[in-house]
C-alpha cells in the first residue's frame, strides 16, 4: 500500500536549560528519549530535521545583558546627551528593557515611532482613523500632544497597552527626560538631534543610509549596540541587541552567538547512535503574518541564525494541482496518479520560471522550517523547545 502520511512536526519535551548546560547533549538524549517512547515514540530517519529554539542555546550560553551594560555601551557610542531613538518595535518583552537602557545612558531621548503601526505590524491607530484625521502619514509630523488631540488614549488591541505612555513613563524612570514625536520619514529625527539609534529591525540599512545621506553626526543601529562584551556582558558579534527578549525587569537575554558547532555537534551525534544523518538547526521567530492582528511574527534579525549545510537552499517543487488540470486533466484516478508521479520523478534540478512550479513557496527552507517550528513549539507554556520533524523533504512519489 502506498505511504499515506506526509510531513510530521513534533514538540519535544527538554529538561529547563540553565547556564553552562551542555545544549547539544540534551537535546541528542531528548531526541533520542522520545523517538523511545513506548506510546509517542517514532523511527528516525535520514533527511529528519532536529530544530531548537534560540532562546535554550543562548540561555546555555549565559548570553545576557543589564539594563546598566546597555546603557555604558548606548553612553560610549552616543554620546550620553539627546539621543533619536527612531522606529522601535512596540513590545515590552522585545524592546521595553532595551528602552530602559538606552535612556539610562542618555539626558534625553527623542523617542519617534512610525504610525499608524510599528515594523511588525503592532497598531497604535488604526490608517482608517488616520485618514479620517486628515493626516498623511508619508509626510506629517505629529507631536504628543497633537497625537493625543487626534486619537486620544489607545491600547494594543492584544496586550491592552498604552505603548506610547508607556514608553514615555519608561523613559521617565530611567532618569532622562522624554519627547515624542510620530513620523514615518528618518530625517524628520534631525530636527531634534543628530545623534540617533535606529531601532527597526529589518528595515534598519536604509534607514541609516537616509540618515546619514541627510547629514545625521551619528548613526548607529540596535545590531551595533552590545556588538561586543561590556564590563563581561553577554554580546552578538553580529545583531547586538537585535532580537533580545526580556529576562528580567534589569536584565535581557541576547540572539544567541557562535553555535555553528552545536548544531553540527548534534548532527554527529545522531549519525553515531543511530546511523542516520538528520539535519539539524537553530531557529527564533518564524517569518508569518496573522491575517486578523496584521502582526508580522517575525521580531528577530534572522528565522535561522545556524543549520547545518543540508539545509541551505530553497524548495524546487511542482504544483500538484496544476499538473492536474492542465497536463493531465483528460486523466482520472489511478492513471492521473501516475502520471503525476512521473512527472516529479523527471523533473529539472531547477524549475525557476516553470509555469509547473508557479505558486510553490520560494523561499529558503531555513525560513518555511523555521516558520513551521515556530507554530509547533509556540511561544508559551507547551515546554517543548525542541522540534522534531518528518517527511519534510519527501514528495508524492516518496513510500
Amino acid at each position: 500500500m502506498s505511504r499515506l502520511v506526509g510531513t510530521v512536526s513534533r514538540g519535544i519535551r527538554a529538561p529547563i536549560i540553565r547556564e553552562g548546560d551542555d545544549i547539544a547533549k540534551i537535546v541528542t538524549e531528548s531526541v533520542l528519549a522520545a523517538s523511545a517512547d513506548e506510546e509517542w515514540g517514532f523511527r528516525i530517519r535520514n533527511r529528519d530535521v532536529i530544530a531548537m529554539t534560540e532562546a535554550i542555546v543562548a540561555r546555555a550560553q549565559g548570553n545576557y545583558a543589564t539594563v546598566d551594560d546597555i546603557a555604558a555601551d548606548v553612553k560610549a557610542k552616543l554620546g550620553g546627551e539627546t539621543i533619536g531613538v527612531v522606529f522601535p518595535i512596540l513590545s515590552r518583552n522585545r524592546f521595553a528593557i532595551c528602552l530602559r537602557g538606552i535612556a539610562k545612558g542618555a539626558k534625553k531621548i527623542v523617542l519617534m515611532l512610525s504610525y499608524p503601526s510599528d515594523e511588525v505590524g503592532n497598531h497604535l491607530v488604526s490608517l482608517d482613523e488616520v485618514e479620517k484625521a486628515g493626516i498623511d502619514p508619508f509626510k506629517d509630523v505629529l507631536s504628543l500632544e497633537k497625537y493625543r488631540e487626534l486619537f486620544g488614549y489607545k491600547v494594543h488591541r492584544f496586550t491592552g497597552v498604552d505603548y506610547v505612555d508607556y514608553y514615555e513613563k519608561l523613559i521617565h524612570d530611567s532618569g532622562a527626560e522624554c519627547e515624542i514625536i510620530f513620523a514615518n520619514s528618518p530625517a524628520a529625527i534631525l530636527n531634534y538631534t543628530d545623534h540617533v539609534l535606529c531601532c527597526d529591525i529589518h528595515t534598519c540599512p536604509h534607514t541609516k543610509k537616509i540618515l546619514k545621506n541627510a547629514g545625521a553626526a551619528v548613526v548607529l543601529g540596535l545590531d551595533e549596540i552590545l556588538n561586543a562584551p561590556v564590563n563581561g556582558s553577554g554580546y552578538n558579534e553580529d545583531f547586538g541587541l537585535l532580537g533580545t527578549n526580556k529576562a528580567t525587569e534589569d536584565k535581557v537575554k541576547l540572539f544567541p552567538r557562535d553555535s555553528q558547532h552545536i548544531v553540527d555537534q548534534i548532527q554527529k551525534n545522531i549519525l553515531e547512535a543511530t546511523g542516520k544523518q538528520v539535519e539539524v538547526m537553530v531557529y527564533g521567530d518564524g517569518a508569518f503574518k496573522d491575517p486578523v492582528g496584521e502582526i508580522w511574527e517575525f521580531a528577530d534579525p534572522v528565522v535561522a541564525p545556524f543549520y547545518t549545510a543540508g539545509l541551505e537552499g530553497t524548495p524546487n517543487e511542482l504544483k500538484i494541482k496544476y499538473l492536474a488540470d492542465n497536463d493531465f486533466s483528460g486523466l482520472e484516478g489511478e492513471a492521473l496518479k501516475e502520471a503525476i508521479k512521473g512527472e516529479i520523478e523527471k523533473k529539472d534540478a531547477n524549475l525557476v520560471g516553470k509555469m509547473a512550479s508557479e505558486g510553490t513557496t520560494p523561499r529558503r527552507l531555513t525560513d518555511l522550517i523555521g516558520s513551521l517550528c515556530d507554530l509547533t513549539s509556540g511561544s508559551g507554556d507547551k515546554g517543548t523547545p525542541i522540534v522534531y520533524i518528518q517527511g519534510y523533504f519527501d514528495n508524492y512519489t516518496t513510500e
